[in-house]
């Protein structure tokens, strides 16, 4: 038997902008590996697999089936069962775009909420966007921001001079957050040298920022970055993602049992474009919940 995922329900609560969506519990999309096609095809197609409409219809069932209790002859079981599954990859791939409402988890597993046109729209169900668990989903955040936002574990890149200590020799003016692409090996710092440097924050003390770069003798670098400092994104970080961002998607949307907000979209493609840091935040909106129908 292969089995597939599990629906997720996905709590948001409090105003948008500080939205929060609850944790989402680790899940398997693919339980039996060897039956499961890989989650991108050779031509670039993410393979989703299985949805289970009902989490707890398929539960029951798996409980059933581990006991030895059903082996497929009863059909007042086994039709519901197979009834309760869907294909994700049969469905349509279309276009949406919009505005986030909230975000939560990672690149791998994630979830965007968002209402599509141009603003907030309170009082109504948002759709949601579903991140791929394998973490293949093409994800990407665009814009600027305030060095507020700069957070251990993140990689950034600048241009700076640093001593002989790793201690920068004026404030860094002008930083990018990146992802770097796999493989990817950054340039040993040289001292003197006014450069392009490479590496990922490891702490943060107001405008006091550690960098680790995993190459030379210099590994660890202290550099001042003011507060009006200007902070580029162009990097794969779910965190990054606010309510008020502009965001397109690709993918395929299920509307049926077991979605969750106005629409569940199983996503390939993601573009959010940050709001600028000069517009006012996104309209508020009272807590609800958002779960599966």
């Amino acid at each position: 038997m292969t089995r597939g995922w599990v629906a997720i329900a996905v709590v948001i609560g409090g105003c948008w902008p500080a939205i929060g969506i609850a944790q989402v519990a680790p899940y398997n999309p693919y339980a039996d590996m060897h039956e499961a096609a890989p989650p991108v095809a050779a031509d670039g197609t993410i393979h989703w697999g299985t949805f289970y409409k009902s989490a707890k219809l398929q539960g029951a069932y798996e409980r059933l089936w581990n006991l030895g209790a059903c082996r497929g002859s009863n059909k007042a079981i086994t039709v519901p069962v197979a009834e309760n599954k869907l294909v994700i990859d049969r469905l349509p791939e279309a276009d949406f775009s919009g505005v986030v409402r909230a975000a939560a988890g990672s690149v791998a597993g994630g979830l965007v909420a968002f209402d599509e046109g141009g603003s907030v729209r309170t009082g109504d169900d948002p759709l949601v966007a579903q991140l791929h668990p394998a973490g293949v989903t093409r994800f990407q955040v665009v814009g600027r921001t305030t060095a507020s936002v700069l957070a251990t574990g993140m990689v950034v890149r600048f241009r700076g001079e640093v001593d002989d200590k790793g201690h920068g020799v004026r404030p860094v003016s002008a930083v990018e957050i990146v992802t770097p692409p796999p493989g990817f090996a950054p340039d040993p710092v040289r001292v003197g040298h006014d450069e392009t440097i490479v590496g990922t924050i490891v702490s943060v003390r107001k405008h006091v920022v550690g960098v680790r770069v995993n190459a030379g003798r210099l590994r660890k670098l202290v550099v001042e970055i003011p507060a009006d400092a200007v902070v580029s994104i162009d990097a794969a970080r779910l965190d990054l993602v606010a309510a008020g961002d502009a965001i397109e998607v690709k993918g395929r949307l299920w509307t049926g049992e077991g979605a969750m907000g106005s629409g569940t979209v199983f996503v390939s493609d993601v573009i959010v474009s940050k709001r600028p840091v000069t517009e006012p935040a996104a309209d508020t909106a009272p807590m609800r919940t958002i779960g599966a129908r």
